[in-house]
């Protein structure tokens, strides 16, 4: 089992900056990709950024140039750091972790407890 815990929510003005971490615990040696999705209300969850073990990432387009997923193999921790944020990024923001990427993508194998960013003037 993998226990995941996010931190680092909370309310921003636009154009502002907020740093999102998720502390993975257990048999993480089984996790080869970590992830952010986020969901806002009334609409579908959404898959925000990815990284694998090799090093690689990939983001929505949504997010590309303003997002970046980076992770901490000492700390087993992913942070997700957002610049630039808008409005429509306003979303409960969840960690994710799973073996494969089709798994990742299709429905994960862990979850953490999200944690909501608001992003208001």
């Amino acid at each position: 089992q993998v226990q995941l815990v996010e931190s680092g929510g909370g309310l921003v003005q636009p154009g502002g900056s907020l740093r999102l971490s998720c502390k993975a615990s257990g048999t993480i040696f089984s996790i080869n990709y970590m992830s952010w999705y986020r969901q806002a209300p009334g609409k579908q969850r959404e898959l925000v950024a990815t990284f694998h073990d090799s090093g690689s990432t990939n983001y929505a387009d949504s997010v590309k140039g303003r997002f970046t997923i980076s992770r901490d193999n000492a700390k087993n921790t992913v942070d997700l750091q957002m610049n630039s944020l808008k409005p429509e990024d306003t979303a409960v923001y969840y960690c994710a972790a799973a073996p494969t990427i089709i798994k990742l993508m299709r429905a994960p194998n862990y979850w953490g407890q999200g944690t909501q960013v608001t992003v208001s003037s």
